[in-house]
């Protein structure tokens, strides 16, 4: 596990929010991941999932964007609540992000798994897979997957919010373990 920032000191710093709605599903037992293209996950695999399109109910978002990101239809199961992740990343004129989290635990009821997407504006994945939960890790996976990862595992949701003290963007794409 990444290390994680003891308190204090987040508030000097210009904090970026995003917020978005992600789906967690499986195949044969593998969880549902997206090859991210965009932002601080770039090269890792990634929950499906994302932001809001305008005045968009959360159960619309979090099922529109798993189907554009991996060709899959789904149901909502369950929300599984809400959490977020803070790390040092520079954008813009930010230096720490804080990325908020609805999640879903998801059945999928249709579609093919597509390895490679339809590309438009705001489009952050190339494309998805199903891999096995061994297989992702730190080096290669996103918070999200690794939240996905420990409830996939243990059957309950941790939804403290997590803080690293660093944050790697990848320079090339991340191979499962």
């Amino acid at each position: 596990m990444l290390p994680l920032i003891n308190g204090g000191g987040l508030m000097t710093h210009k904090t970026h929010r995003a917020f978005g709605c992600y789906g967690i599903a499986t195949i044969d037992d593998k969880l549902v991941v997206i090859k991210k293209n965009g932002g601080p996950y770039r090269h890792r695999f990634d929950l499906p999932g994302g932001s809001l399109d305008g005045p968009e109910p959360l159960e619309h978002d979090v099922l529109r964007e798993f189907t554009e990101e991996t060709g899959l239809t789904a149901t909502i199961d369950q929300q599984l609540g809400a959490t977020s992740f803070i790390y040092p990343w520079k954008y813009q004129h930010w230096t720490i992000n804080q990325h908020i989290c609805v999640f879903y635990a998801l059945s999928i009821n249709g579609g093919k798994l597509e390895t490679s997407v339809a590309q438009f504006m705001g489009q952050d994945s190339l494309g998805a897979c199903a891999l096995p939960l061994d297989t992702l890790t730190w080096a290669n996976a996103s918070p999200l997957v690794m939240f996905a990862k420990a409830f996939l595992t243990t059957g309950q949701p941790e939804l403290t919010t997590k803080t690293f003290s660093n944050w790697e963007v990848l320079k090339e794409a991340a191979n499962p373990s």
